[in-house]
C-alpha cells in the first residue's frame, strides 16, 4: 500500500476529538512562536495534518481558535494556581511571610507561562479587539478582586494611600512585566536570578506596605 494511501486511512480513522486535540496542540505553538497576527490558520492546519475546511468546521474563527488554544488553557492554570496558593494568614507576620511566598511563586508560575501571556499581549496590542485580553481572564480577576479584599483587611480603618483595587493590580503588573521582559530589563551579568527574585519582592512589598504604614 503506497505511503500516501496509508496516510489518507489514518486521517479517516481519526476520531473529531482526536482532529481537534491535534489542532489545539499545534495552535498553541504556533500563537506562542508567531503571536495572534503571524500564526495562520493554514499554517496551524497543515502542520496537525488537517484540512484547513476540518480546522473551521470544529473552530468557527482564528479568534475562538486562539481563546481554545491559548485563553482557556491559561485561564485554568490561574485558576490552579489561586487554589494551590492563596491562603489567609491571621497574624501581621505571617501575612507578610505568605505575601512574599507568592509574589516568588507568581514569579515562577508566569516564568512558566510567559509565552501564553506573550501571545495575549501581542494580540491585545496588534490586534485589538480580535480576542479578550489578560484582563478578561476569569481567574486573574478573581486574584484582583481576592487581593484588593485582602488589603482593605489589612488597613482596617486606616484610609489607603493608594485604593487596594489600584495596588493589586500594579503590583502583578510590576512582576508581570519583569517576567515578560525579563533579558530585555536584566542583562546578563547585572544580577543573578535570586538577586532578581528578590528585588522584586521587595518592590512589590514596600508597595503593599506604603497602604499599612500610614
Amino acid at each position: 500500500m503506497k505511503a500516501a494511501t496509508v496516510l489518507a486511512e489514518q486521517k479517516k480513522r481519526r476520531s473529531t476529538q482526536e482532529n481537534m486535540n491535534r489542532i489545539l496542540r499545534v495552535a498553541a505553538d504556533e500563537f506562542k512562536a508567531c503571536g495572534f497576527a503571524g500564526a495562520t490558520t493554514a499554517t496551524i492546519a497543515r502542520k496537525a495534518d488537517v484540512t484547513e475546511t476540518q480546522l473551521f468546521r470544529y473552530f468557527t474563527s482564528k479568534t475562538e481558535l486562539f481563546r481554545e488554544a491559548v485563553f482557556k488553557p491559561l485561564n485554568q492554570h490561574f485558576l490552579d494556581f489561586r487554589s494551590r496558593s492563596l491562603t489567609d494568614a491571621t497574624q501581621a507576620e505571617a501575612r507578610a511571610d505568605t505575601a512574599r511566598r507568592y509574589i516568588t511563586e507568581l514569579q515562577q508560575f508566569l516564568g512558566e507561562h510567559s509565552q501564553m501571556l506573550m501571545s495575549l499581549v501581542v494580540a491585545q496590542t496588534y490586534a485589538p479587539g480580535s480576542t479578550d485580553g489578560v484582563n478578561e481572564i476569569d481567574s486573574v480577576r478573581a486574584y484582583f478582586e481576592r487581593g484588593a479584599a485582602m488589603m482593605t483587611n489589612r488597613m482596617a480603618d486606616a484610609a489607603p494611600r493608594v485604593d487596594p483595587k489600584l495596588m493589586v493590580r500594579v503590583s502583578f503588573a510590576a512582576v508581570l512585566a519583569c517576567v515578560l521582559f525579563r533579558e530585555w530589563l536584566f542583562p546578563p551579568g547585572m544580577a543573578g536570578d535570586e538577586e532578581i527574585v528578590a528585588a522584586i519582592n521587595d518592590f512589590v512589598m514596600d508597595g503593599i506596605n506604603a497602604n499599612s504604614s500610614r
